[in-house]
């Protein structure tokens, strides 16, 4: 699979979701009797959708109302809702904002008000009360300095989401890293970590007792790091080399297995069926519920690295809207180019191909077209 790009340097041939397809097995099945079910720990859901942990797209309500349909909603621990009181005003700045210089200037100002505790502990209850599973994200840096108000406010699941999150972290400051083995051991609540892109960083990483592995390096419509650091991790292949990591760590651990969630690059319906084919256990959108007209972001989507301090590597994007996100989840879908009823396009593929829950239709064959 490696292809020689000049005398003294060879590259490994990856694919993304564009390149492959699936392929229709000689069983169909009615959607009807298709489970998209999904567990990971104690938690059942009843669709493999997480809402990615960004401002734009998971507020309170809508990890509310995600949580509702079936799915997860995880809040940015970092984001507008433990900065401010009341979100809504920066929100509408926000939103106004064009796409100059000065924009970055003033998102970095609206970012920098401080994180407050209280705040967390009030947002996590909020979502606690309306009796879903509650799912809160910090960035590894920021993961010491708040873990605790975070487990005391009733986390249910802990996400430490970063572009590249490793188990082994290099630095020359005096203040200890975060050690995830011994961060995840004595954490009494399931931690879901990444990203990651290849088979050996994924092994690492579920080395430390993380209950799912994020893949992806931040590949998503919001994202320059491909032009900023010249980053690049293809969807496909790196879902397929993490599934890999898990079935070696599953012989490895004596049977535990390690939840693979896609995080990246998953635009459309198809790129969500594709996912899962290459073996994603479920998926993190951004992106694809930003378009909600019920988001936060009134039509735009950004992460946190659109705002970082000194490098930003990602964009305040316009998205648009394309309907609220129960038809964005469920349907009835009014256009056809894979931005609503997720869940009826996985649902059909399924069908289609002949499969009846997830875990089967990881097996299906893939084939590569090249363009």
């Amino acid at each position: 699979m490696e292809i020689e790009i000049g005398r003294g340097k060879r590259a490994r041939r990856v694919f993304s979701f564009d390149e492959i397809g699936i392929v229709p097995s000689r069983r169909t099945r009615d959607p009807e009797v298709v489970s998209t079910n999904w567990n990971i720990d104690a938690f059942h859901f009843d669709m493999p959708i997480l809402g990615a942990p960004m401002d734009s797209v998971v507020s309170p309500e809508t990890a509310i109302a995600l949580g509702r349909l079936g799915g997860l909603g995880v809040l940015n621990l970092e984001g507008l809702w433990t900065r401010y009181e009341d979100a809504q005003p920066v929100l509408d700045e926000l939103a106004a904002l064009d796409g100059s210089v000065s924009a970055i200037k003033r998102m970095r100002e609206l970012y920098n008000a401080p994180i407050q505790p209280e705040l967390i502990t009030q947002r996590l209850k909020e979502i606690r009360d309306a009796g879903v599973t509650v799912a809160g994200a910090l960035s590894p840096h920021r993961t010491q300095e708040h873990y605790e108000t975070v487990v005391k406010a009733g986390v249910d699941l802990f996400v430490i989401r970063g572009n590249t999150v490793s188990a082994e972290h290099v630095s020359s400051e005096t203040k200890a890293p975060l050690n995830l083995k011994k961060f995840i051991y004595e954490l009494d609540v399931p931690v879901i970590v990444g990203g990651a892109a290849t088979h050996q960083a994924a092994l690492h990483l579920m080395r430390t007792g993380a209950a799912g592995v994020l893949v992806g390096f931040g590949g998503g419509a919001s994202s320059t790091t491909r032009a900023t650091l010249g980053i690049r991790a293809p969807m496909a292949s790196a879902i397929a080399d993490v599934a890999g990591a898990r079935m070696d760590y599953l012989d490895e651990s004596g049977g535990r297995y390690v939840h693979v969630i896609a995080d990246g690059g998953l635009g459309t319906s198809g790129d969500l069926v594709k996912a899962i084919a290459c073996g994603a256990d479920a998926v993190m959108l951004g992106a694809a519920l930003a378009r909600a007209s019920d988001a936060p972001g009134a039509g735009w989507h950004w992460g946190q690295e659109a705002h970082h301090d000194d490098l930003p590597r990602g964009n305040r994007v316009n998205v648009g809207s394309v309907a609220p996100l129960e038809e964005i989840i469920n349907g009835p879908a009014h256009v056809a180019d894979g931005t609503a009823n997720l869940m009826g396009a996985l649902r059909r593929a399924m069908a289609t191909t002949g499969y009846s829950d997830l875990k089967e239709f990881q097996r299906i064959e893939l084939v590569h077209s090249a363009k």
